[in-house]
């Protein structure tokens, strides 16, 4: 980012005032409903690869195991106890 006006250096500065001009333009609402988007999608990708890496695990393992990668070990552990693979 330049530090001047906080603009990525991959991104012009008209590019990255139409993105700000579009995003003002969403809305709390719409702006909180592309995040919970993004959200989704990550945690999709995030369960593939677990099923791809673990195909014998059951449902139930794969989405322990997609929480863990989510929240961290630390969490978990506090939370669930064992990780899946233990």
């Amino acid at each position: 980012m330049s530090a001047a006006e906080g603009i990525p250096r991959d991104t012009t500065r008209a590019a990255y005032l139409r993105q700000i001009e579009i995003l003002r333009r969403l809305g709390t609402s719409g702006r909180a409903a592309m995040t919970f988007e993004l959200s989704d999608n990550m945690r999709s990708l995030v369960e593939a690869g677990v099923r791809q890496r673990h195909p014998q695990w059951d449902d139930q393992t794969v989405q322990r195991e997609v929480t863990r990668l989510m929240i961290g070990d630390e969490l978990f552990r506090q939370t669930y106890g064992k990780r899946p693979d233990e």
